[in-house]
């Protein structure tokens, strides 16, 4: 071995730094190779270009962020303390935490569809704790061996170049590799450059696959996922957002629910009262505090739908881009699916003065009865002398829907005032959901609508995550109709709400976009690529920095049914966890089992 510590500073700098060199040349050849988990992880590129592109962009881009890395931190530790022993031990540490950290990106990036960022920790954290459940022998086996794997490679590689320093500064055949890495690197953004100009998708889709990546325009990406149509961005044309594949067949109830068994038989009513106008918070805690059975405050419930799709979203758990061909298939709700196997009644009540109005409501023949009033007065007071006690309590066992779309909340006050009063006097609660239905515009879409869930026999409780319409059927399916997990497995959009544990992404489609929530975040992506936000405080829009990875997010929660389904997920031995995170690559779902 060739010692340089005796030699001067300026010598022994001179050898690290030549040594630093060729250890970075080494790095990008090992980086280049272990990031092909990004690369035939992917969808091929269908034109000559795009496989170009591909294969050039992949090797520049890699050298890159690796020669980048070296500059940032190693070489400064080579200046500051030149020590032999300590130098080599440190670069091979810090470039095997770097690919560690790259084969994570990798994993991250298969599961989830994006990469390493902060924005998004709370999913990456989940889907990294899911996979310590699952099997923590397994998960932290195989994490040891491949660190332990890298650091051997890297301190073989550290000791590689410094023995044989002299005769790898004669070699030339490196120059000949940075060279081309270095032409690479400007002919790939040469590329890119052209495809912005000329809208090749072929070479734009490619643009999430490297990490540090992200592409130009949000349409790129929901092109890539295959929402919005391939040649008509080619064209730069504007189209509504669809989905590529035929929807899945909506599933059919084939597990009897609890409730139908003779011993089981349910007992209580489930009323759902929504308005057109939102509940303020204050009249929300009002309600609370009338009810004497336990009540769950939703303070960050959403409804992002407009009024012609939010039933949809409200009945079937499903985002708003699957109403035009779940519809076709004439089946119903799993809900409806179970209430009938249960034999139990179904009401809904529309109260407006609006004439024919009930008539205009697409399903109100899933319903045993329908009935429009136009005040909330023959359902509270009599022309006996019975109370409107009696009168509310004596309704049949069933599901009771109560929507009042006039501009005012007065009635509904009313009724829902005279419906928990008459509860106190019942032995047997009934469940009840209180909120606002539909939203005139994409702002009214993008603010929270604070509503209420009381559920006898549960805890009281202020519930500070994200909840939204879509997760009335399956808390139903679960807390009412008693149905089994096989059934709430076929739920995927949605959650029961008296167990949401964890931050989530909620999305959904209108005509012109997503509307993506997450914490507290509500962000609208219109067909054009452009962020927008919703400041509560300002009470208008607000122009937001794009986030790639909240957007990949959403676009995952809308495809899950369908990828599912396809799959033939729907049916099989997940649990619920796997369900609500199960994510897509950018081509095909990647299940965690």
């Amino acid at each position: 071995m060739v010692s340089f510590e005796s030699k001067s500073y300026s010598k022994r700098l001179l050898h690290l730094i030549s040594w630093g060199h060729w250890f970075t040349f080494f790095n990008v050849i090992l980086a280049i190779l272990l990031s092909s988990f990004y690369v035939f992880g992917e969808k091929t590129p269908d034109t000559l270009m795009g496989h170009f592109y591909l294969y050039i962009t992949w090797a520049s881009h890699m050298g890159f962020l690796t020669f980048i890395g070296f500059v940032l931190v190693v070489f400064p530790i080579i200046i500051i303390y030149p020590k032999t022993q300590f130098i080599r031990v440190t670069g091979s540490l810090i470039f095997a935490s770097a690919l560690v950290l790259l084969l994570l990106d990798a994993f991250v990036y298969k599961r989830l569809g994006y990469h390493l960022n902060a924005s998004s920790s709370d999913q990456i954290v989940l889907l990294i704790n899911n996979l310590i459940a699952h099997n923590s022998l397994k998960f932290w086996l195989i994490t040891a061996s491949t660190a332990i794997l890298l650091l051997s490679i890297e301190l073989f590689i550290s000791n590689y170049a410094w023995k044989h320093l002299k005769e790898l500064q004669r070699a030339s055949y490196a120059k000949f590799v940075v060279y081309g890495l270095v032409a690479s690197f400007f002919v790939s953004h040469f590329i890119h450059i052209w495809a912005d100009a000329h809208w090749n998708y072929d070479v734009l889709k490619q643009d999430t696959v490297l990490p540090l990546s992200y592409p130009s325009t949000a349409k790129t990406l929901l092109t890539k996922y295959e929402l919005f149509n391939a040649e008509n961005y080619v064209e730069n044309k504007q189209s509504a957002l669809s989905l590529k594949h035929k929807v899945s067949q909506y599933p059919l109830l084939t597990e009897q629910c609890a409730s139908n068994e003779s011993n089981l038989k349910i007992q209580k009513s489930v009323f759902m009262v929504l308005t057109k106008p939102v509940f303020t918070e204050q009249q929300i805690a009002g309600f609370s505090l009338k009810s004497k059975a336990s009540s769950i405050n939703l303070t960050k419930h959403i409804d992002n739908a407009l009024p012609k799709d939010t039933w949809f979203n409200l009945f079937y758990s499903l985002p708003t881009i699957y109403k035009a061909d779940i519809l076709l298939q004439h089946t119903k709700p799993l809900m409806f699916q179970a209430i009938e196997q249960a034999n139990l009644t179904t009401n809904l009540t529309l109260i407006s003065k609006t004439p024919e109005l009930l008539q205009k409501l697409w399903f109100k023949n899933w319903f045993n009865n329908t009935t429009q009033l136009a005040d909330v007065s023959s359902l509270i007071f009599s022309n006996t002398n019975e109370s409107f006690t009696k009168k509310l309590n004596k309704m049949p066992v069933g599901l009771h829907v109560f929507y009042f779309p006039e501009n005012s909340t007065t009635q509904a006050e009313l009724f829902i005032d005279a419906l928990l009063l008459s509860q106190r006097k019942k032995s047997v609660k009934d469940i009840i959901f209180i909120s606002s239905i539909g939203n005139k515009n994409i702002q009214d879409s993008l603010a929270i609508k604070p509503s209420l869930l009381i559920v006898p026999e549960q805890t009281s409780n202020i519930l500070k995550r994200l909840t939204s319409h879509m997760d009335i059927q399956p808390t139903l399916l679960n807390q009412w109709l008693k149905c089994d997990e096989n059934t709430l497995q076929k739920v995927v959009n949605g959650q029961d709400i008296l167990t949401v544990k964890s931050n989530r992404v909620i999305a959904n489609t209108i005509d012109s976009g997503i509307i993506v929530f997450r914490k507290d975040k509500s962000v609208f992506i219109d067909k054009n690529g452009e962020f927008q936000s919703y400041s509560r405080q300002l009470q208008k829009p607000i122009s937001v920095n794009t986030d790639f990875p909240l957007l990949i997010d959403g676009v995952n929660f809308i495809k899950r049914f369908n990828e599912l389904a396809t799959n033939g997920l729907l049916t099989s031995e997940l649990s619920p966890s796997d369900l609500s995170n199960s994510k897509l690559s950018t081509s095909e779902l990647l299940t965690d089992k």
